[in-house]
C-alpha cells in the first residue's frame, strides 16, 4: 500500500515539474523531479530530469539521468534519443548516431518519428544527403502530416537530381 502511494505521489510531481518547466521554470521542475526519484524512481522522471537540466546547459548531467533511465527501463525510447541530441548539441555526431538508432526501436516511446529527424539532420550536417532523406523519409511515414519536413525532403530530392 505505501509504495502505491508512494508511486501515486511520485507520479503527481512528475506532472508538477513538467508545468514548471513548460514555463521554464527550470530550477522548480529540477527539484520536483529530484523529490519524485528519491519518493518512486522512475525512467520517466530521470529522463525528464536530464531534459531540465539540458535547459540549464548542464549536458553531461542530462546524459547521466537519461543513462540511468535506460537501466530502470531499457525499452523507455525517449532517454536514448536525448542522449543523441545532448551529443549532437555538443557537436559530438558520430557517437549521438548509435543512441538515436536505438530509439528508433524501443517498445515504450512517443512521438517516435524524433530520432528518424535527428538523424536526418546529422547526415544533413555531414553533407550526406541521401542518408538524411532516408532517415526524413521514415519520420513522414510515421508522421505523414509534417509540411514542414514534407518540404525539406521536396528540397534536399531537388538538390540531387
Amino acid at each position: 500500500m505505501a509504495a502505491n502511494r508512494d508511486q501515486e505521489r511520485a507520479l503527481e510531481l512528475i506532472e508538477k515539474a513538467m508545468r514548471h518547466q513548460m514555463a521554464q521554470e527550470f530550477e522548480d521542475a529540477i527539484r520536483l523531479y529530484k523529490e519524485s526519484i528519491a519518493l518512486y524512481p522512475t525512467a520517466d522522471a530521470h529522463t525528464y530530469l536530464g531534459w531540465a537540466y539540458s535547459f540549464v546547459g548542464r549536458l553531461n548531467e542530462a546524459i547521466a539521468q537519461c543513462e540511468i533511465a535506460i537501466q530502470l527501463d531499457p525499452e523507455f525510447g525517449n532517454p536514448y534519443n536525448d542522449i543523441g541530441v545532448y551529443l549532437m548539441q555538443q557537436q559530438r555526431f558520430d557517437d549521438a548516431i548509435p543512441w538515436l538508432e536505438q530509439a528508433k526501436s524501443a517498445r515504450r516511446y512517443e512521438p517516435r518519428h524524433f530520432p528518424f529527424i535527428n538523424l536526418g539532420r546529422i547526415y544533413l550536417t555531414k553533407g550526406m544527403i541521401q542518408k538524411a532523406l532516408d532517415e526524413f523519409g521514415g519520420a513522414l511515414k510515421i508522421n505523414p502530416d509534417d509540411g514542414e519536413l514534407t518540404q525539406l525532403v521536396e528540397e534536399l530530392n531537388t538538390k540531387l537530381q
